[in-house]
């Protein structure tokens, strides 16, 4: 998952970003509207974390401007607490949720998945596939009946090919949507992670579930 968090206050916006990324959602940062704007109506992102006060455009107008274009990416606005008329306008205009500030980074995960949930149908916080299943609320993954000690990394590796069950992910899919950055082909961050999932996922296991498909990436698809 890779989200675009703009927001002026840089200690608030660096907070934000490790704290998402400790629950393995990829963010971006930027401080101005109108690079806020740009960056949103030009990059590909599965979420938009949007301050309603910024220099350049405010939220609201970056949030019109995108509904109006057709942009659909889901957006949390962040809002001063007690502005109710801002959160109906916000909400009005397009928006899937908002905060009040202050905020915790835990209630701002559960409403970003909370979003995409709606957005992509889906009413279950459960991911399955084979034996395993994986709780996107409680971040615990089993195997049959054996608990996974998954790193955050790990964890939205194993996300991303449940998602994409039998279908094959590229590395620059993974890249992207784990590392929130342009694949390189020179690094081999995104195969060592796999390997690393791959291990905890088969230890002890006689079918392997992780299929490297040459030259283009993996898909999570049982032995036969």
């Amino acid at each position: 998952m890779r989200v675009l968090v703009v927001e002026d206050e840089k200690k608030v916006a660096a907070l934000v970003k490790g704290g998402l990324a400790e629950h393995g959602i990829a963010a971006e940062v930027c401080h101005h509207g109108d690079e806020g704007l740009k960056r949103a109506s030009t990059e590909a992102f599965d979420g938009l974390v949007l301050d309603i006060m910024l220099p350049g455009r405010d939220g609201l107008s970056i949030l019109r401007k995108l509904r109006a274009d057709g942009h659909n990416v889901p957006v949390v606005l962040l809002t001063a607490r007690g502005d109710v008329d801002e959160r109906v306008e916000g909400l009005n205009l397009g928006a899937d949720d908002y905060l009040a500030k202050p905020f915790a980074i835990a209630e701002l995960v559960a409403r970003l998945r909370a979003v995409w949930r709606r957005r992509a149908g889906v009413t279950s916080n459960v991911l399955t596939y084979a034996d395993v299943v994986m709780n996107l609320g409680t971040r615990e993954v089993r195997r049959a009946e054996k608990v996974l000690r998954l790193t955050p990394r790990e964890f939205s590796v194993l996300e991303c090919l449940l998602r994409a069950a039998e279908k094959v992910v590229t590395r620059t899919e993974l890249s992207q949507q784990v590392w929130g950055y342009q694949f390189d082909p020179g690094t081999n961050v995104v195969d060592v992670a796999v390997q690393r999932l791959r291990g905890k996922l088969e230890d002890g296991f006689s079918s392997a579930l992780i299929q490297t498909v040459r030259g283009v990436g993996y898909c999570l698809k049982a032995s036969t």
